[in-house]
């Protein structure tokens, strides 16, 4: 147990911490040159010897921390993310497997478990998608009475943006998006409809700006309540160290009086 607790603690340390980021940034570096056919000719061998040295740097990391931290290593979501990402790594690329070792690349988003910041990101992220997923049905609603509107209203003129329900909400998504919206569908819509802008507009005003805002809320609250809990943890830890010590004092105290 006290082999396991120190290994525990020294995969915890800030410089090996550093050290495991500055492989996975290393590790990406050297997947993206076996994208040059031109690199790989010339030194093939050795960015092949490269990526394995990473490999088995991120698998002796794994493995201390499964000996290190036993059942309970599976209990937090980010070692679980990391043995995925490692595991997938480990695929051997044969048969029908080949796609799978293009996703090797997916080693650079170890970068969030490693990085403190990135991974308040993430846990901001992720507790939004309650709230979030109010706002995508709200979305959906909006896109299907409106692709149904743009079927009925401009489907006999122009069947390849709004001829079928499909078409129309993938037109409506293009609109949203602000790609190309005007010139490229609207105006020659208006060419034949006049007041097709009474449609356009007032759905680019409730989806691009309201609902998309929504979400951005939705997203900044969350990771300003990260922040908070994060803030009163450590509070409450300092708090409790601060409590510990002087009770230590208290009873050094005691312990001076009762010599005398």
């Amino acid at each position: 147990m006290v082999t396991r607790a120190r290994i525990g603690a020294m995969i915890d340390r800030a410089s090996v911490q550093n050290f495991i980021l500055g492989v996975i940034l290393f590790n990406a570096v050297i997947l993206g040159l076996e994208t040059s056919s031109q690199v790989m000719a010339r030194v093939g061998g050795l960015i092949h010897l490269l990526d394995q040295i990473c490999l088995a740097i991120f698998v002796a990391e794994i493995a201390l921390k499964l000996y290190a931290r036993g059942p309970s290593f599976f209990r937090n979501g980010w070692n679980i993310f990391d043995f995925v990402i490692v595991g997938i790594s480990l695929v051997p690329a044969a048969q029908g497997l080949s796609v799978l070792r293009a996703l090797r690349i997916l080693r650079l988003l170890r970068v969030l478990s490693v990085t403190p910041s990135l991974r308040r990101v993430v846990e901001g992220l992720m507790s939004a998608l309650p709230g979030m997923g109010s706002v995508f049905l709200l979305t959906g609603l909006i896109f299907y009475i409106g692709a149904v509107m743009a079927t009925k209203l401009f489907g006999g003129a122009f069947p390849d943006w709004f001829g079928t329900l499909a078409r129309s909400a993938y037109s409506l998504f293009q609109v949203m998006t602000l790609e190309s919206w005007s010139m490229g569908i609207v105006r020659p819509v208006m060419e034949i409809y006049p007041y097709a802008w009474a449609f356009f507009v007032p759905f680019i005003l409730v989806t691009t700006f309201t609902v998309v805002n929504l979400v951005v809320g939705l997203i900044v609250n969350s990771m300003q309540e990260a922040h908070h809990e994060e803030d009163v943890e450590r509070t409450d830890n300092y708090r409790d160290e601060v409590l510990t010590r002087l009770v230590e004092i208290e009873a050094l105290l005691k312990e001076t009086r009762d010599r005398r």
